[in-house]
């Protein structure tokens, strides 16, 4: 009985993730942790928006809220391109792909997180989504999930793990040698002047021009 490939993609899939998983050093696990939790804080709710409601013919105001995927602005798209370009990085790290990044894993990994850290309490303090009224406890998680992704940014740096090495190129093969040149005479030869015909006697050019040798 023939397998469907649809059902055994998800299958393969998982697998892999948890072998790239198991691939990681422990360091490494809690940037991944760390990483993952601030994405996941995009889908909780950061900000408190108030609504307008009639209740028994009186206006009543009521809050609700929304998740920072909702009020996506500049601020959010920047946490989130922080949480998917670190687990970019620790997927292409497991899967042993060599490239060099300035300062190594580590600093690149505290630098994101400090930045996500500044843009969420950026967001918190002074500048909200605009009809935002105040904000929820989703943000707070975030701001722990950036926190701990920067922790862990200094731990990896800290350990001063190698990168892969990177490939080598090879090198270009050797130029052809030249083809041999046909030998030259020796300074010393000289060029020996072939006999003449004696006279009365027919030679190979007087036969070609139908002539008659030349007479003495």
């Amino acid at each position: 009985m023939a397998r469907n490939p649809a059902v055994d993609r998800p299958t393969k899939v998982a697998g892999r993730i948890g072998r790239d998983l198991r691939g990681l050093q422990g360091e490494q696990r809690l940037v991944v942790a760390a990483a993952v939790g601030l994405f996941v804080s995009m889908f909780l709710p950061w900000y408190v928006r108030p609504a307008a409601l009639v209740v028994n013919n009186k206006p009543t105001t009521v809050s609700h809220s929304i998740s920072g995927i909702t009020a996506f602005t500049f601020v959010e798209a920047a946490v989130l391109l922080v949480a998917v370009g670190v687990l970019f990085l620790l997927f292409t790290r497991s899967e042993g792909r060599a490239f060099h990044l300035p300062g190594g894993d580590g600093s690149v990994i505290f630098v994101a997180g400090c930045w996500a850290c500044v843009l969420i309490l950026y967001r918190m303090v002074f500048d909200r989504p605009p009809g935002v009224d105040g904000v929820d406890w989703g943000i707070f998680a975030g701001l722990i999930a950036a926190v701990a992704l920067a922790m862990a940014g200094w731990r990896v740096r800290a350990a001063h793990r190698p990168e892969p090495p990177l490939p080598v190129a090879e090198p270009p093969p050797p130029p052809r040698p030249p083809p041999p040149s046909p030998p030259s005479l020796p300074p010393t030869a000289q060029t020996q002047r072939l006999p003449q015909s004696p006279p009365g006697q027919l030679t190979l050019d007087d036969a070609h021009r139908g002539g008659t040798p030349p007479s003495g």
